[in-house]
């Protein structure tokens, strides 16, 4: 049972997104955006947007800037959340996925409120968001907010703190900085490893260097520092440091419009830019050719989970097949966003 090699195979969820962009509109690119990592689509459109509002020079309204961070926290809780639920039913503990799901379908619900979608929104547009949020929905943020922070704590005592569960990820698929920083790891890998790095934080975008948080990394507290239950405890901490995001936006938002001022059609400037945002499963990068054209010349996308999965032969070898098991987990990938 012991692993010898371990070689990826990709591309069977390839749907030539970048050849696609190069024959759409600005606008008719977002939806397409939200099928990469389909669990955190919102992170998707934002990054896209941001691309081409900083080639148009376009002004965010400030409340549209609040609710961006807002959804974006959101998304990343529910994202994480698959992760926790999932990971648990990897290692044999079926309960914590019900938990879980069960948060995450607040989160959902209020997202297809927003957006009439659960999964796939088309919601963060060029200029702002496409809807506003209301009165009752941010209350019922507040609610949910308070409520999931105590209770997020019972689930980690339940499952972080379980000997079983610690015994399967403790000193299991150790990923090293230098590792770390040879792939070119990005967000919880990255910071799992020992790595003080969030974009939030280091090159900050939106609104995030208005708002208090700590960056959340790896300490080796139950065997090596890079192993999966650090990977899985940045993950669980990052949620909580979201909440103390989405705490402060909901103190800080403001009345105004939700749209900036963008033309009726695209037309990005000839240039390049190189865009990145730090989505649940690490960096995101757009990189944009445009001719000047409705539609970009190039629209190469830079994948943390591609990078991330081509880690895995050498976390595998030596490893049980049990082993290969929470180490392929705990890197958390999302094949969309993999093969695009």
């Amino acid at each position: 049972e012991i692993v010898v090699d371990a070689i990826p195979h990709l591309g069977y969820l390839h749907r030539c997104f970048e050849k696609h962009a190069e024959h759409l509109d600005y606008r008719g690119i977002i939806p397409f955006v939200d099928r990469m990592d389909y669990l955190a689509a919102m992170s998707m459109e934002w990054g896209y947007a941001l691309t081409i509002e900083k080639m148009l020079g376009t002004e965010v309204p400030k409340r549209a800037e609040y609710i961006r961070v807002l959804v974006a926290e959101l998304q990343r809780i529910a994202s994480h959340l698959v992760f926790f639920g999932t990971y648990a039913i990897d290692l044999g503990a079926f309960t914590p996925f019900l938990y879980a799901f069960q948060d995450r379908e607040e989160i959902l619900r209020l997202f297809e409120e927003l957006s009439g979608a659960r999964m796939l929104y088309n919601y963060i547009w060029i200029g702002g968001v496409w809807n506003d949020v209301t009165d009752e929905q941010l209350v019922r943020i507040k609610t949910f907010v308070d409520r999931f922070e105590v209770d997020l704590a019972k689930y980690h005592s339940l499952v972080g703190e379980n000997a079983i569960f610690i015994g399967r990820t403790a000193n299991v698929g150790v990923i090293t900085a230098a590792q770390a920083y040879d792939y070119g790891a990005t967000g919880p890998i990255l910071r799992g490893s020992g790595v003080n790095w969030d974009l939030r934080k280091t090159r900050p975008y939106g609104m995030y260097e208005k708002f208090e948080f700590n960056v959340q990394v790896g300490h080796g507290e139950k065997g090596t520092v890079g192993d999966c239950w650090d990977r899985y405890h940045v993950r669980v901490r990052e949620m909580f440091e979201s909440l103390k995001i989405i705490r402060q936006v909901l103190d800080g938002i403001e009345e105004g419009p939700v749209m900036g001022k963008v033309p009726k059609i695209i037309k990005v400037p000839a240039g390049e830019i190189y865009m990145r945002t730090e989505c649940p499963r690490g960096e995101l990068g757009y990189h944009l050719i445009s001719d000047g054209g409705k539609t970009p010349y190039r629209l190469k996308v830079k994948s943390s989970c591609f990078t991330h999965v081509s880690m895995l032969p050498i976390m595998a070898p030596g490893q049980m097949i049990a082993d290969l098991v929470a180490s392929i987990g705990s890197i958390d990938i999302v094949l969309g966003e993999v093969d695009r």
